[in-house]
């Protein structure tokens, strides 16, 4: 009998044309599922039991829905590197191999929150706006140099937003829950300090933690009173790090001066979202991550990880990959 894989990765799902011939050279039947961000758990249960191993992006594998797979299910192999949408523990005491791409979209990210920075330090994007409603407002901006960066989370991105800031000439406060190489403090030139100073001192504070007990809404009402009233929260994380409803409070009430958003506690973000109408905030529909070059090394590694964890010699991967995707 076939092994089955269940397909439900959104960023590969565009290509299924190519990767599950690819796939059936592997002799693996695959059962496609569109989605349009992430499965929740009643929609994999109704797949429970039916599949060998799953390509997926940030799909809710539960408890529940891992004991519901088992024991058929041996591999979850996720495109990307956040794992947090799964029960590890779970997964461990079912003998369920979890497998990512550790640090796939660390240089993409980081230029993306410097995109943040410089939009709303320079205010480009206020002044686009007002000069095609045929106003002439020359709107105050700064300097990155005058500014102060702080940055939750000194890991891969956390370190790359860092490089990226000092050269902008920025101050830079650090915060991880983590001992961060006295050598990298030193050259960057990095203060770590608390959170709670770290927010006080900053005019931008960038989110680059990852997602578990200890940063589950490390942002809230009693952390955001903290900041300036002249500061920009910019997360590129994962959005329940922030207290969402606090966060829009914080807002409403001008307690800071505006955020930058590309993840939400709850993703596609609703349409009666009052963040959708907040001239002071800029928005992304999750897609920090965007890199042609990045997506494609991430395609293939997830492609590697389902096949060993199947237990698939795929020595071969790299010439069949060729072989599937090239253009026609």
């Amino acid at each position: 009998m076939s092994l089955v894989v269940l397909f439900s990765a959104p960023y590969m799902l565009p290509r299924l044309n190519h990767f599950q011939p690819l796939l059936e050279s592997y002799s693996l039947k695959v059962i496609p599922v569109q989605v349009r961000e992430r499965l929740a758990e009643e929609q994999i249960l109704a797949y429970a039991g039916q599949f060998d191993g799953t390509i997926c992006g940030d799909d809710s594998y539960t408890a529940r829905a891992l004991r519901a797979c088992a024991p058929r299910l041996k591999v979850i192999s996720k495109w990307g590197s956040g794992i947090d949408s799964i029960d590890q523990e779970a997964a461990a005491q079912l003998g369920i191999r979890v497998c990512r791409t550790p640090n796939a979209f660390t240089l993409p990210v980081a230029d993306t929150v410097l995109g943040y920075m410089l939009a709303f330090a320079r205010r480009q994007p206020w002044m686009d706006r007002a000069m095609k409603a045929g106003e002439w407002q020359k709107i105050p901006g700064r300097s990155l140099s005058e500014c102060t960066l702080g940055v939750v989370g000194v890991g891969n991105i956390g370190k790359a937003v860092i490089r990226r800031a000092r050269a902008f000439g920025m101050r830079i406060l650090g915060n991880d829950i983590i001992e961060i190489a006295p050598d990298f403090v030193a050259e960057n030139q990095v203060e770590m300090t608390s959170l709670e100073d770290l927010l006080r001192r900053s005019d931008f504070v960038s989110l680059n933690c990852d997602l578990n007990p200890t940063s589950y809404r490390l942002i809230n009402e009693q952390n955001l009173q903290l900041m300036k009233p002249t500061a920009v929260l910019i997360n590129a994380a994962r959005g329940a790090v922030v207290d969402e409803q606090a966060l829009i409070h914080a807002l409403q009430r001008g307690l800071i001066a505006g955020a930058a958003l590309d993840v939400f506690e709850n993703e596609p973000l609703p349409l009666d979202s009052p963040l959708l109408k907040m001239d002071q905030v800029m928005l992304a529909p999750h897609n920090a991550n965007s890199s042609p070059s990045a997506w494609e090394r991430v395609h293939r590694n997830t492609l590697r990880n389902l096949l060993q964890g199947l237990d698939i010699a795929c020595e071969d991967l790299e010439e069949r990959y060729a072989q599937f995707t090239s253009p026609v």
